[in-house]
């Protein structure tokens, strides 16, 4: 049963934050602008002026969704596995889990937490492609849907990785070795119809394909899957990183000394 007291609590945690990140927004809402302004630079202008067109787009304006998403999905799971791995760090993520308040509400904290800067920092790259090419607008309710979806989805995912991390290092084994891959073989910089059918079909194991498909119908009209896979996985994936996070919490593995 909902009490007045859980909503302050779920008030709380998003406020600390979102004024976390904002509080250093130099060091996380700058940086990431600056790398995709020398992703349009790099590839869209010198690379993409050779390439032409892709899939009767120009190339900077096939990368620009994909480079907004990639800016969502790095910067939603950075900012919880580093702000969760802090609260196990310093000691005060039990005084969260004494607390006579749901578990559901800690990660949904965490989760919003995350999706703010996320879709915030998507918000930043889209203003700054806007200097390198005009933004096409196909179809607005599938743009806001898949960015929330992918936020929260990446969140989740982060929080998982801080509950498992043992060090400082550890936070960083996910996004090196498992995010950064899948990222760039995600559909980013290339459409799916270019890849032969072996390959094309490895892709469709890839959850970010997806993500970056979905995102760039919604401004180009143009996409490599069916949009209602798309939504599915995005869907599937948040229910099954949510439960997992929840049984994490609730048994303490990870948290309890």
């Amino acid at each position: 049963m909902w009490h007045p007291s859980y909503g302050i609590a779920l008030k709380s945690i998003i406020y600390r934050e979102i004024s976390r990140f904002m509080r250093i927004w130099v060091q996380t809402l700058v940086p990431p602008a600056i790398t995709m302004s020398l992703y349009f630079v790099i590839f869209g202008n010198l690379i993409g002026s050779r390439i032409g067109e892709m899939q009767g787009v120009d190339y900077m304006s096939f990368i620009v969704p994909g480079l907004i998403m990639m800016s969502v999905i790095t910067n939603s799971y950075a900012n919880v596995t580093s702000s969760f791995f802090g609260a196990k760090f310093q000691n005060f993520i039990e005084e969260m889990l004494v607390a006579p308040v749901p578990n559901a509400v800690i990660v949904a904290g965490y989760m919003v937490g995350g999706m703010a800067r996320g879709i915030l920092v998507g918000g930043i790259v889209t203003l700054v492609s806007m200097v390198f090419s005009a933004i096409e607008l196909h179809n607005i309710p599938i743009i806001f849907t898949t960015v929330v979806l992918t936020s929260a989805l990446f969140s989740l995912a982060g929080l998982i990785n801080a509950v498992f991390a043992k060090s400082f290092d550890d936070i960083n084994i996910i996004p090196t070795f498992i995010l950064t891959p899948l990222t760039y073989l995600g559909g980013v910089f290339y459409s799916m119809s270019l890849l032969p059918p072996f390959w094309q079909g490895v892709s469709q194991l890839n959850p970010i394909v997806y993500m970056v498909n979905a995102f760039r119908y919604g401004f180009l009209g143009i996409s490599d899957v069916s949009m209602w896979t798309a939504y599915s996985v995005m869907i599937g994936f948040i229910a099954v990183f949510f439960g997992l996070a929840m049984y994490l919490i609730s048994t303490g593995k990870g948290l309890r000394s």
